[in-house]
């Protein structure tokens, strides 16, 4: 039986995030997965919808050339290759993961880990078993679709995201449910390949997390280039025929089909905390996800939990900011827990969507005492120049101290320019600071600085 001092059970950006820290820091670390490392994020998720993403981008700018001064009367798209290009850079990626457990000398096992004790996992990989032990192990088993009854996937007619990754065309017609972050990705990048997209969503607004405002300002962009939209409408029910899929959608008393060939169901994410062996070992979770404290410790305390096991936000940049401060704390390190109040949520459809800390009505609710500041996008030189004017920058302030509470950002750029809000956030920046902070001209982040100048009345350009 081999001994670690901290073994990872899970390779996804949490999992081996928290693994090189540990060889860092000078720990014998065993990492065990099922699967490729780089988990969902790597390989099913994050980084290949980004390339699919990019390719809707350059497929627009094609078509709208004309108002460049380029004429491209004739171009044909090779869907095959849009995929291919997005897993081979899932593929790329994945194998730096592995080579990156060898230049920390980390012991990369393959195979499906399950707990016999609290600190003892035995690896399962066809029939053989291998039994390893440690004094902390770090649970970073990520997470999978959520799937309510009635709308499970076949993988064929009725898929889920992964599956949407990997289409041999584009449909003509699809239902996506769900009008989250994963949905609305899909609905931008299947309606710019020509799919008729019918995005269902049953809350009041689409991107429901998100500040009012972003929601019905992406959903105006959406409703432009052709998405149909149903909010607050639940799917009832989905009946899978031979050549299409039909799909009971009801709002209030009215019902309707929708008739399509593919139903993406794109209603959340769960943790995969079953059949790892927790019931054993007394791990304590609370609606589908493991109980942590602010070390991400669980209810055993030589036991951690990072990323999607540990509940929402489901993000791969926070399981990686938690898979730090766990490691950090299990090898017996002063460390700080994540600022959850300051954590980038984005989406990558165009327009883009970057936001983080609170919405208007929270901060309301909250009771604080508010400014806000909006700078839009139309009034950017930058924007004008680049052609795509669509969108703008919120920021919210406590109004007695100018305290930054929360940004959301809608507009071609906004989850790179988010960035600069979670610096100013974390250093305790005040209105002012960010305000009289000097941006390059000309620069989409100048509207930062002009949403900031505009929540106090002193806004220039606009």
């Amino acid at each position: 039986m081999e001994q670690f001092d901290i073994i990872v059970l899970g390779g996804g950006p949490g999992g081996y995030v928290a693994a090189i820290r540990g060889a860092q820091l000078g720990k014998k670390i065993a990492i065990i997965d099922e699967d490729r490392l780089g988990g969902i994020c790597l390989n099913w998720g994050c980084i290949p919808t980004k390339a699919l993403l990019k390719n809707a981008e350059i497929l627009n700018y094609v078509k709208n050339s004309k108002k460049f001064g380029i004429n491209i009367p004739k171009y044909d798209v090779d869907f095959g290759k849009t995929i291919k290009r997005s897993r081979d850079v899932s593929d790329r990626l994945s194998k730096g993961v592995e080579f990156l457990m060898k230049k920390n000398k980390i012991t990369h096992i393959t195979g499906r880990g399950v707990f016999k004790s609290t600190n003892k996992i035995q690896v399962e990989k066809g029939k053989k078993k291998n039994t390893l032990k440690a004094e902390k192990i770090i649970i970073a088993t990520g997470g999978r679709p959520r799937v309510f009854p009635g709308m499970e996937p076949d993988r064929k007619q009725v898929i889920t995201s992964k599956e949407a990754m990997i289409l041999k065309a584009p449909p003509k017609k699809m239902v996506i449910i769900g009008a989250g972050a994963i949905g609305v990705e899909f609905a931008y990048f299947y309606n710019e390949y020509g799919t008729e997209v019918h995005l269902i969503e049953m809350m009041p607004d689409i991107l429901p997390i998100e500040d009012v405002d972003v929601s019905k300002e992406v959903e105006k962009s959406f409703k432009k280039s052709g998405i149909k939209i149903y909010k607050e409408t639940k799917v009832t029910s989905i009946k899978k025929l031979k050549t299409k899929v039909k799909v009971n959608a009801k709002k209030g008393d009215n019902t309707q089909v929708l008739n399509a060939d593919i139903v993406l169901v794109a209603t959340g994410v769960t943790g995969n905390i079953e059949n790892i062996g927790l019931e054993e070992i007394s791990v304590a979770t609370d609606q589908g996800a493991i109980t942590i404290n602010e070390f991400n410790q669980t209810s055993v305390p030589n036991i951690y939990a990072i990323g999607d096991v540990s509940g929402p936000p489901w993000l791969a940049h926070l399981a990686s900011a938690q898979g730090h401060v766990a490691v950090e704390h299990a090898a017996g390190n002063t460390t700080h827990p994540v600022d959850y109040s300051n954590i980038p949520a984005c989406t990558y459809c165009q327009p883009q969507v970057a936001s983080l800390g609170m919405t208007e009505t929270a901060a309301k609710d909250k009771g604080h005492q508010i400014k806000v500041g909006k700078f839009e996008f139309r009034a950017s030189g930058k924007a004008l120049a680049t052609g795509d004017s669509t969108g703008f920058v919120k920021i919210i302030f406590d109004e007695t101290y100018g305290e930054l509470l929360g940004c959301h950002i809608v507009g071609s750029e906004a989850t790179e320019m988010i960035a600069e809000l979670g610096v100013a956030k974390t250093l305790e920046t005040t209105w002012q600071e960010i305000a009289m902070t000097v941006h390059a001209h000309p620069t989409l982040s100048e509207a930062i600085m002009e949403a900031a100048l505009d929540a106090f009345g002193q806004g220039v350009h606009q």
